[in-house]
């Protein structure tokens, strides 16, 4: 379920801030709505993985955790960022 290495590349490079940046918020939130993604496409396939469930509502959380420190932070980021990632505005 993890993400392979040219598709997180590409993730990085779009919302990088600088060459080498992989731990900003960023990027940190793009990487996580791609792995999301990617389990709630498993989850409508696979209904009773219960434990995938349970990994993917802590990455949403996570998430949020994120933005909500990123909205603080730099709301003009955020609010581009969350256009970007076409993520709804709920914090």
């Amino acid at each position: 379920m993890a993400l392979d290495t040219a598709k997180k590349e590409e993730i990085v490079k779009n919302f990088a801030r600088k060459d080498g940046d992989t731990g900003s918020s960023e990027v940190q939130i793009a990487l996580l709505s791609a792995r999301v993604t990617e389990l709630t496409e498993h989850l409508k396939i696979h209904k009773k993985d219960h434990a995938s469930r349970l990994g993917l509502l802590k990455l949403v959380g996570q998430r949020k955790r994120l933005m909500r420190y990123l909205k603080r932070q730099d709301k003009e980021l955020y609010a581009k960022t969350i256009a970007t990632l076409n993520i709804r505005d709920n914090i």
